[in-house]
């Protein structure tokens, strides 16, 4: 069988910080087909490419898409101003657009 959903996008993210952490919203958008092939996760980058903090997403989200999640308490490492976040589904795993966040402004 062969997977007809694309990789998964990242179309949006805001960052708010909230004393020494922050509190990410990401909305991502991937055709989801089922429990085989769906987007499982989104991932912080820093600058270096390092994952400062993942966000499992644990069933496809057939009938909602685009879909917007949140991942609280991420400690970015002090001198960090900016961060890209992209998503990972099962099958083409890493690939699809990512979104860059200015730490400063939060978009």
């Amino acid at each position: 069988m062969q997977a007809v959903a694309g990789e998964a996008d990242v179309l949006a993210v805001r960052a708010e910080k909230r004393g020494e952490t922050y509190v990410f919203t990401v909305t991502v958008r991937h055709a989801d087909e089922g429990w085989e092939h769906y987007a499982d996760r989104w991932d912080i980058l820093g600058p270096d490419g390092e994952v400062l903090a993942t966000r499992v997403l644990r069933h496809p989200h057939i009938d909602e898409q685009p879909f917007t999640r949140s991942l609280r308490s991420v400690r970015i490492p002090e001198g960090v101003e900016r961060v890209m976040v992209r998503a990972h589904d099962k099958v083409h795993e890493l690939g699809g657009e990512t979104v860059a966040v200015d730490l400063s402004t939060g978009r």
